[in-house]
Parts: C-alpha cells; structure tokens; sequence
C-alpha cells in the first residue's frame, strides 16, 4: 500500500501540471478559511470570497502554477460559487467584468507598444545611448533610469503608461546590451537590479506630483473633504511638500536595492566605447525609429493632457484611450504587424491574471468587505483607548499594508482612505491635522511598491521575468518600510519648516 502511495504521487509530480505539495497547502488553507464561523458584518458570500481571494494569493506566492492559471482557478471559482451573485449568468458576468477595464487594458497595449521599440532598434539605441554617458558602473545606470523617470512623471498622468511603457523599454534595452537575459538564466547580471529600480524610481515620482499617477486628484478630493476645505493640495502645494523627501528617497534607491538585490556586474569599464562602437554601427536613425519616436511624442503630449490645456477640458484624453492610438499608429505605419500583436505572449498573460486579481478586488468593495474592514479598524482603535500618536501610525500602516489585498491603486484609495482620514482627523489634535493627512497622501504611492500586482506598471515589469517573485516582495517590503521612515522624520520636519503644521 505504501509503495501504490508513493507511486502514486510519484506520478502526480511527474505528469500533473502542478506543485503536489503547494496545491495541497493552497487547498487546506481555502478549507479551513471556509469552515471558519463567518465573520459579524458579512454575509457568507461576502467571507466566500475572501476565502477565495486569499487562497488565490496564496496559490501565487507558493507557485501551486503559472500565475495566469491560478487567476483563471479564481474566475473558475468565484463563477461556480456564485458568491458574488444569485445566479450562475450574474456570477460568471461578475467574474469577467474587470476584463473590461481600461486600466487593464493600459497596461496590455503598453506591453504591445513596447514591442516596436524591440522590433525596430529604437530601445537598443537608446538603452545605447545610456551606457555612453552613464555605463561605466550598474549603479549609474539605475541613476539614469530614476532621472528618466522623474522628467516624465509631471507630464505622465498614468504611472503605467510612465514606468512600463516608456521607462521599461529602455530598461530592457540596456539589459539586452549585457547579454542580460530571463531567457538563458543570465538576469541577475544587471537585469534583476534595473528592473528593481525601475519599479520603485516609478512608485516613488508617482508621490511628488499631483499629475504623476491617476489616482492623486481623488487623494486631493478627499484631503480637502476631511478638512472642510482648510486644506486644499493644489499642484504647487503638493510638490512643494514632497519634492525633499521624494528626492531624497530617489537618491537613495538605487544604492538600497543595489545592497538588497545586488548586480552580479557592477563595474563596467569598457561599456561606453563598446556603446559608442555600436551606436556606430547602427548609423543614422531609421524610418521606423523615427515613427517611434513621433508615436512616443505623440503619446506623451496626449498624456500630459497638453491639448487640453491649450484648447480646454474637451480634448481631455483618457489615458487607455491615448494608448490605443498609439498602438493604432504603429500598425498601421508597418512599424508592427498584427503577427508582432498576437505573438506578445507576455500582454495575453497579463491580461488574464491582472484582469482576475483586480475583478476580485473590486468585488470585495462592492460586497462590503472593506467597508466592514474599515468599520471594524474604526471601532478597535477607539475601544483601544490609544494615544494619538500610536493611533496615527496604526492608521497610516494598516492603510499602507492592506494594499497587498489590493490589485489596483485607485480600487484601494477609491475604497478605504475616506474612511481612513476620517478617523484620523477625529483622532489627531487638530494641530497635528496635516502631517498625518500628508503621510497619508504619502503612503497612497509608496503602498505600490508592495507586491506585482500593485498598480498597473507592476505585471509589465514583473513579467519580462528579470525579478523572482519572492525577491519582488522582499525588496518591496524593505523599501516601503524605509520610505515611510524618511517620510516621517524627513518630511515632518520639512512640512513644519514650510509652516504647514
């Protein structure tokens, strides 16, 4: 009997396309979230699904199977369940609903878009031109990659659009330059580092201006309702109180991940001739790089609402929509080919787990579990009878943490931080109104750099395969951790030197 066992399972290890022992734990963990009493405040349903949510995220972390496959397990179930609707049709409408958002959307054209600056040698040349002036070390090449990204994120309203469809590109670019490669096994040379910065240069400019990420006009909406109105971010006002510590958090990035998720090449000092001697080689630019060059001018005028500003708010674009110009205009130049579109694997898969972590977020708000979450924390803290100051800090971690039962950041700040500011508003000595609102603003960007599936810029990076998934959460973690530190010490200090509290 014991021999049949172990043949058994001998088999399941060798034929079954999943993880035996993982699958198991996965399944004992939605078991026995299951067999739990339910919760006072939710229905049944409603504990369902988070059941199910986060036995998904634990199926993800352990690697039961390819991410997409356990986002489509999550569909397969929330539609079998139905704890989401009354009846099959409503349940499987629900599980499909977020393949219909345009934030999904955005970050699969990206991906699509940055297949003709691979395609053409637009990316190769300019991941190029970066080695010539910064590449005698790894670390100088994370600088510029953070410079990058700080231009671009006053006029980028989508931090996606941003980190993945621009900045990313040339990330690759210049990793490819190494022989850097997911591919051959090779992308801790320098791959693994870049795309770390890449990832949290993004997160951290998405914080220092009012029109770097979608989602920061709503934190301004709901800043000014607290106060009534006594204080209002206007877009001076939000950079001015974020420019020193998101400096200061860009300078020290790239030499903190350098130390957390070190480049196996560090020093590089025949990298610019042999950039030069290639640049060289490539000569003049090409017809098609020159119609990438106007399609990413084009894309970035449109994002940074330009034509708005000259002629009024009729020309406003949304970003999705910008999107699919751009990838519009690629195919119909030749600069792609609709073979090129099919063949990008990477934005299909996307499209799947994405689209299934960010349905089950929206579910969990539109069934009351975050509110239930939100009135539970309210309720604790004041039986708690803690000081001000522990419950400020309480107030800012949970908010900041609880992004990693969040796909989306605009579902999450949509969801909680009303709530959030209005305990903390009712909690805080007036006096001290405004540090707590702004490192709540603060903590609404930096949660980002949490998990992949934070915001829209971070399944483009994660799935070019640079960063295993537990480096990606070890490496965010710290860098949360710290930011928010620097924010704190830093920030208060130069809020109060700005007269703000």
């Amino acid at each position: 009997m014991y021999e049949r066992i172990r043949a058994i399972l001998h088999y399941f290890d060798q034929v079954v396309p999943f993880r035996l022992k993982p699958a198991i734990i996965t399944t004992l963990v939605l078991v026995a979230l299951l067999l739990l009493p339910v919760p006072d405040g939710l229905t049944p349903k409603a504990w369902g699904l988070v059941a199910i949510f986060l036995t998904t995220i634990v199926a993800i972390i352990l690697k039961v199977m390819p991410i997409g496959v356990m986002a489509m397990m999550a569909i397969v179930i929330v539609s079998l369940s139905q704890v989401t609707s009354t009846s099959s049709k409503g349940a499987v409408a629900d599980a499909l609903a977020s393949f219909s958002s345009p934030l999904i959307w955005l970050i699969v054209v990206a991906i699509l878009i940055s297949r003709g600056l691979k395609k053409t040698g637009l990316g190769n040349r300019i991941g190029l031109i970066f080695i010539s002036l910064l590449g005698r070390r790894t670390i100088g090449i994370g600088y510029g990659l953070a410079v990058c990204e700080l231009v671009l994120a006053p006029f980028t309203p989508s931090n996606t659009a941003r980190g993945g469809g621009i900045v990313h590109p040339i990330m690759k670019s210049i990793a490819t330059a190494f022989d850097s490669d997911p591919a051959k096994g090779t992308e801790r040379k320098i791959g693994s580092y870049l795309a770390l910065v890449n990832m949290h240069a993004n997160t951290i400019t998405s914080g220092m201006f009012v029109t770097a990420t979608a989602p920061n006009p709503l934190v301004v909406d709901y800043v000014a309702r607290v106060t009534n109105g006594s204080f209002h971010l206007s877009w001076t006002t939000w950079a001015l109180c974020m420019v020193l510590p998101g400096l200061v958090c860009l300078l020290l990035m790239p030499l903190a991940i350098a130390v957390l998720s070190p480049p196996e090449v560090r020093a590089t000092p025949h990298a610019v001739q042999y950039a030069r001697d290639e640049l060289r080689q490539m000569g003049p630019l090409s017809g098609k790089e020159k119609v990438m060059i106007g399609t990413f001018a084009l894309l970035l005028m449109l994002w940074a609402n330009i034509p708005a500003m000259l002629f009024g708010p009729a020309f406003i674009l949304d970003p999705t929509a910008v999107a699919f110009v751009g990838l519009f205009a690629l195919i119909i130049t030749g600069t792609i080919n609709w073979d090129d579109v099919l063949s990008e694997k990477s934005a299909w898969d996307t499209l799947v787990w994405f689209g299934a972590l960010v349905m089950m977020a929206e579910q969990l708000n539109k069934i009351g579990v975050i509110a239930w979450f939100s009135d539970a924390l309210k309720s604790g803290i004041l039986a708690a009878g803690m000081g001000w100051q522990a419950a400020a800090a309480l107030l800012v971690a949970l908010f900041v943490f609880s992004h990693y039962l969040f796909a989306s950041t605009t579902a999450h700040i949509s969801a909680m931080m009303l709530a959030f500011l209005t305990v903390g508003v009712q909690l805080v000595p007036p006096e001290y109104h405004v540090p707590f609102l702004l490192m709540m603003v603060a903590g609404s960007t930096i949660m980002m750099t949490l998990t992949h599936y934070a915001t829209g810029t971070s399944p483009i990076i994660f799935g070019s395969g640079y960063v295993t998934l537990g480096n990606w959460w070890r490496v965010g973690f710290v860098m949360c951790v710290g930011e928010l530190l620097i924010f704190a010490v830093l920030g208060s200090l130069w809020w109060k030197l700005l007269g703000f509290w």
